[in-house]
């Protein structure tokens, strides 16, 4: 049975940070292209960041440059995403994504709130 199960999110004041986890189950997860995406109230799910390999590329969207870094260890099966610098723009549903030619596998997501 494939699982994604997020955690970490929360509420957090603007210029925080938080630490995101997706732990996976169920699919080899190192042949697996993982992904965060997030989706704000009113709007569409959007691509935040992805990485292939440990250590290997990573890709960012313009948002989450220079303050969220995606990682992951293919031992215990673990994504992650380190967000700084949060802004209240950020709030939204951030769900872990994992895809291998055909196969597509969602989280269940984990909310983030950045008030004052």
């Amino acid at each position: 049975q494939v699982q994604l199960v997020e955690s970490g999110g929360g509420l957090v004041q603007p210029g925080g940070s938080l630490n995101l986890s997706c732990a996976a189950s169920g699919f080899t997860f190192s042949r697996f292209t993982m992904r965060w995406y997030r989706q704000a109230p009113g709007k569409e799910r959007e691509l935040v960041a992805d990485m292939l390999l440990p250590g290997g590329r990573r890709n960012y969207a313009g948002s989450a440059k220079g303050r969220f870094t995606i990682s992951r260890d293919n031992v215990k099966n673990m994504l992650y995403l380190q967000m700084n610098n949060l802004k209240p723009e950020d709030t939204a549903v951030y769900y872990c994504n994992a895809i291998y030619g055909s196969l597509r596998y969602w989280g269940q997501g984990t909310q983030v709130t950045v008030s004052s």
